[in-house]
């Protein structure tokens, strides 16, 4: 496992559904092939020189101090922090991160901070504990496909799709609050499947984020992909109105109003 050092870790995030976020990682084993922003991003700045290397993580050695500066700086500024946005929380086969990540979400608790956790890994049986982690923190997965075969594919180091759910599900039955990322959605041409599928196999959350996705050529190739995600939108919409779940559309993903009856 490597190791960097940096001199600050709290920011004020860009991205729409966001708040401050923290990135405690640099680079991600599950080298996701949509392809990754993230990696794409810290290519450009030349953090990392290629895939592979974004593929092998390294650990920020000293976060925990960084936080114990920044905390007292940012508190009354902060609604919540997301972890993460650039790298993955408890990503597969780093226990060394998962044990960062659990410190880290305990010390933004312990100061009354709000934390929304993003994953394609699994839930430690460590959160299980509603009274500790339960007030204003809420827990997600990113889930795009049920297909195996695509994951494979698509995010070949990442946690298989059955195991992600039931870790996230294992969390709502302790008390938690439970939320999945369906975001970047594939069009028909990548892959054919469902979306009520998906929907119905993480019934149990308490929100939903949709997006379509980017960075691809083989979406923009998609004779139908404008009257596609406008539909798919609609999906997600009308399940979260049935069942009164709070929901986010990613913005641009709808571009024609189109009701689906």
């Amino acid at each position: 496992m490597e190791y960097i050092k940096r001199k600050s870790l709290l920011y004020k995030t860009g991205v729409e559904y966001g708040d401050f976020t923290i990135n405690h990682v640099l680079g991600c084993s599950h080298g996701c092939r949509f392809p990754c922003y993230a990696m794409m991003l810290n290519k450009r700045f030349g953090r990392v020189k290629s895939y592979e290397d974004w593929c092998q993580p390294k650990i920020v050695e000293n976060a925990l101090e960084i936080l114990d500066k920044e905390i007292p700086k940012y508190k009354n500024k902060i609604e919540f922090v997301n972890l993460c946005f650039t790298t993955d929380p408890f990503m597969c086969g780093y226990p060394e991160i998962q044990k960062l990540s659990l410190e880290i979400i305990n010390k933004l608790i312990s100061n009354g901070i709000k934390v929304m956790v993003l994953t394609k890994g699994i839930y430690p049986k460590d959160l299980c504990d509603s009274e500790k982690y339960g007030a204003d923190s809420i827990f997600g997965i990113t889930l795009v496909s049920l297909n195996e075969l695509f994951r494979q594919k698509y995010e070949p180091g990442a946690s298989n799709y059955k195991d992600r759910i039931n870790a996230l599900k294992r969390l709502h039955d302790s008390g938690l609050k439970t939320w999945v990322s369906i975001e970047p959605y594939p069009t028909p041409n990548i892959i054919k499947q469902d979306l009520r599928d998906i929907l119905e196999a993480v019934s149990f959350v308490d929100k939903i984020v949709f997006g379509r996705w980017n960075y691809n050529s083989k979406t923009r190739c998609y004779s139908g992909e404008k009257q596609f995600y406008n539909q798919q939108a609609d999906i997600v919409k009308n399940f979260c109105k049935a069942l009164g779940k709070d929901y986010h559309i990613k913005e641009g993903t709808i571009t024609e109003d189109i009701v689906v009856k």
